[in-house]
């Protein structure tokens, strides 16, 4: 069976912004979260105080989600081009020092000129203006060459070019940028950059620090395609995934339509808190066992048990026979009442607070509606075949943060 996530509200992401154009040709921007003046201006290449003054902003100059910026654009003036010396007359050979490479280019590209002078006048059936302008024309490319050769002292050495947050997965941080600026050039939501480094709030970067950037997934929606299915494909609650695309969770999906998939990321190392060195006790007291977190939600023989790796089964099959009552393993909240056709079939999701959920599966009716609370104890359907089942039967789970966990662990020894 598919390993996916039945929950639809687990976890919270911002949302992934789409740019217009590249920061350093778009000549207006939208504030987008986290962004201050000074990371605006250094990815657009122009100064904080040319956006100031295109834009008639006061000082302390806060900006504001979703305004609008005029980016100023100048042209550069191209340098001048380089004139060649005039020719002189012929004088007796002399001693000279060596000639650099732009005075022998010079001289080159100068006798070349005069060859193709000569040419023209003597050859070329072309008026003489024509063979003048061919000589000009060359005389001109001499000049770009020698140019070119110049070296331009008032040109501090090129620095390596930093990162591309885009494609990266690795992020030096640089001056004057932000995290809210660095998740919007890599498309990567904010929160999920902060948890996958440990930031602590107010989420500061510092510069020269390495993030690291979880890498998002697409998906195009096909003809079937639902909310829900989506997320069991990806693992990724559907609430979430609607939040990363600005999307109400409540409303069906369209085909065609490009989605965003966000990342699940657990805790990195460096944000656990080590565990405490162990005491050694003289006379350590016995363990209290384990009251369990759950009841069993109906009476019979396990067809099938919870399994990791590659054979998973995110939780047991409970024979049963069809229409018997299928009851709430705890008092919590309906979050999903409905048909799930590609697995489950009709099927229910409670929300037990805490992070805790279960699921029933297979069920031939359902007997509550979404938004209800229901007590532990109380029935919520019945069973039956519905779904991928193979036969009369319970699909059972029970999962902590989004992730499977074994049913046999929170319920009583026996049902």
């Amino acid at each position: 069976m598919r390993r996916a996530p039945l929950l639809a509200a687990l976890l919270l992401a911002t949302v992934s912004p789409a740019w217009a154009a590249p920061a350093a040709e778009e000549s207006v921007h939208v504030v987008h979260d986290g962004e201050t003046l000074n990371g605006i201006a250094n990815r657009a290449g122009v100064s904080a105080a040319a956006i100031v003054r295109a834009n008639g902003l006061k000082e302390p100059y806060v900006l504001k989600l979703g305004q609008k910026l005029d980016i100023p654009r100048t042209t550069k003036a191209r340098p001048a081009k380089a004139k060649l010396p005039k020719p002189t007359a012929m004088k007796p050979s002399v001693a000279k020092p060596a000639t650099t490479t732009k005075t022998t280019a010079a001289k080159t590209t100068a006798a070349k000129t005069a060859a193709a002078k000569e040419t023209a006048a003597q050859t070329s059936p072309v008026p003489a203006a024509v063979a003048n302008k061919a000589a000009a024309d060359a005389t001109k490319t001499a000049a770009r060459v020698i140019e070119a050769r110049k070296p331009d002292a008032a040109k501090p050495a090129a620095k390596p070019a930093p990162g591309n947050p885009e494609t990266e997965s690795y992020h030096l941080v640089q001056t004057g940028e932000t995290l809210g600026g660095i998740a919007a050039r890599a498309k990567v939501p904010r929160v999920l950059i902060a948890e996958a480094n440990g930031l602590p709030p107010p989420h500061a970067v510092r510069v020269g620090q390495k993030l690291l950037i979880p890498r998002t997934r697409h998906h195009t929606v096909a003809a079937g395609d639902t909310g829900f299915s989506i997320a069991m494909q990806y693992g990724v609650p559907w609430e979430q995934v609607a939040l990363a695309n600005s999307l109400d969770p409540a409303k069906p999906v369209k085909v065609g339509q490009a989605l965003l998939i966000p990342t699940l990321l657990d805790p990195p190392p460096s944000a656990k808190i080590p565990a405490p060195p162990p005491q050694i006790l003289l006379a350590p007291p016995a363990a209290k066992p384990k009251a369990p977190r759950f009841a069993w939600p109906v009476s019979g023989p396990l067809r099938r048990g919870f399994a990791a790796g590659s054979d998973y089964h995110d939780g047991v099959d409970i024979t049963a026979a069809k229409g018997t009552a299928v009851r709430a393993a705890a008092a919590g909240t309906v979050k999903f009442a409905g048909k799930e056709k590609e697995q489950f079939g009709n099927l229910v999701v409670l929300d037990h607070g805490d992070g805790w959920y279960t699921a029933y599966g297979f069920l031939n009716r359902i007997t509550v509606k979404e938004g209800a609370n229901v007590a532990a104890g109380e029935r919520i359907g019945m069973v039956g075949s519905s779904g991928m089942a193979k036969g009369s039967e319970l699909h059972f789970e029970v999962r902590r943060e989004g992730k499977p966990v074994d049913p046999l662990d929170e319920l009583p020894s026996a049902p």
